[in-house]
């Protein structure tokens, strides 16, 4: 993605077209790079879809928020400017467009995240509060989920050196409640992140998303006490899919809130039981690298229109590979026997027409519509 500055109406067009219905971010991707422009894609969307019920906010709704978003000091950042972070802008997707209250300049920072479960132990606790605060003094901007437990003794750790909660609803709405007081003072004194717009309340399948965004942000995520079917090994599972280190401190075989970590050491996580530990783990980590702001390297052009055809067929042979479990993107490409650019063209179609189900990770399922 090619590094430049978006204007107002640029910025309108791609929170326009990041808040259409069944547009996330692997079709928001695809859209970009079929018309160019957020602009020409969501005038081509009536043609692409079957259904009718696509939904793409006006104008006038997304200026609003935009305006609020100023009034309030909320920073809008998209993938393609300065200002966002790199680790996540590395991401494959990344994130199109996210808020921030509060500094960006932490998120330029080395990060780590600090994870973990809600009902954490007072020893779980206090080791996510220390390691925290020693990390920030070493040069860390500590990441983390603002959720009750280690979320919450992480960012109070590091709240004077810096620290940055990514939040399932937009950066104005507190979750939890009992979380108000830190909260306000990570406006302040860090940052507080969401993909979701002002306003919005999160649900239950908005914090996968968070997760991600957690482990994006980070060279390496770091797990205290986490269960073993819990959010906080979705937020591991997606370290380890975008390359990034996993570490985790082990605990009694007895405590059922310490077996996720127990689990993730056994699959190769790093054990660590001090801040030096992950500061080793994370000292020959390289910055992701990206793509030069004048780079003169241009994919090759894909004839759409004459492709027709060749797309339908890819979206048979994909529609009859799908099923309610989510597959990883390259093993439906491998076996429908056709090529990327085509599986990618039927994809897009499918899940703007609510026959396929895109996760933010690539992995794809059987739409609701089947």
């Amino acid at each position: 993605m090619q590094l430049r500055e978006l204007s107002f109406s640029e910025k309108r067009d791609w929170l326009r077209l990041s808040r259409s219905l069944r547009v996330g971010p692997v079709a928001f991707r695809d859209l970009l790079a079929r018309y160019k422009s957020a602009e020409a894609a969501i005038d081509a969307l009536p043609s692409i879809m079957r259904r009718k019920d696509s939904v793409v906010p006006q104008c006038q709704e997304v200026e609003a928020e935009m305006e609020e978003a100023d009034r309030r000091g909320v920073k809008i950042l998209a993938a393609c400017e300065a200002d966002y972070p790199l680790y996540l802008k590395a991401i494959d997707p990344p994130p199109p467009l996210i808020s921030v209250i509060g500094r960006t300049d932490i998120l330029h920072k080395p990060c780590a995240a600090i994870v973990g479960s809600r009902n954490a132990s007072a020893i779980g606790q206090r080791f996510a509060r220390q390691i925290a605060g020693e990390l920030g003094d070493a040069g860390f901007t500590i990441i983390s989920g603002l959720a009750r437990g280690i979320d919450a003794n992480a960012h109070g750790g590091a709240l004077k050196t810096g620290t940055a909660a990514v939040l399932g609803g937009g950066v104005d709405h507190i979750y939890p409640r009992q979380n108000t007081e830190l909260y306000e003072a990570m406006a302040e004194q860090g940052a507080l992140i969401s993909e979701s717009p002002l306003g919005y309340r999160a649900t239950a399948r908005d914090f996968p998303r968070r997760n991600r965004i957690i482990s994006g942000l980070s060279m390496g995520v770091i797990v205290i006490e986490a269960a073993e079917r819990s959010g906080t090994l979705i937020t591991a599972r997606y370290a380890t899919e975008q390359n990034r280190e996993v570490m985790a401190a082990p605990g009694s075989p007895l405590d059922p809130r310490t077996k996720g970590c127990n689990r993730l050491i056994q699959q190769g996580a790093a054990l660590i039981e001090s801040a030096q530990d992950i500061i080793n783990c994370l000292e020959n980590i390289r910055p992701p690298q990206m793509m030069e702001p004048n780079a003169s390297y241009e994919p090759a052009e894909f004839d759409w229109k004459s492709a027709e055809k060749d797309i339908e067929k890819a979206r048979v042979a994909v529609l009859s590979l799908l099923s309610p479990t989510p597959t990883p993107r390259d093993e439906i490409i491998r076996l429908s026997g056709f090529t990327t650019a085509l599986v990618t063209a039927a994809l897009l179609e499918m899940e703007l027409n609510g026959e396929a189900v895109v996760e933010a990770d690539g992995r794809v399922a059987l739409g609701v519509s089947f």
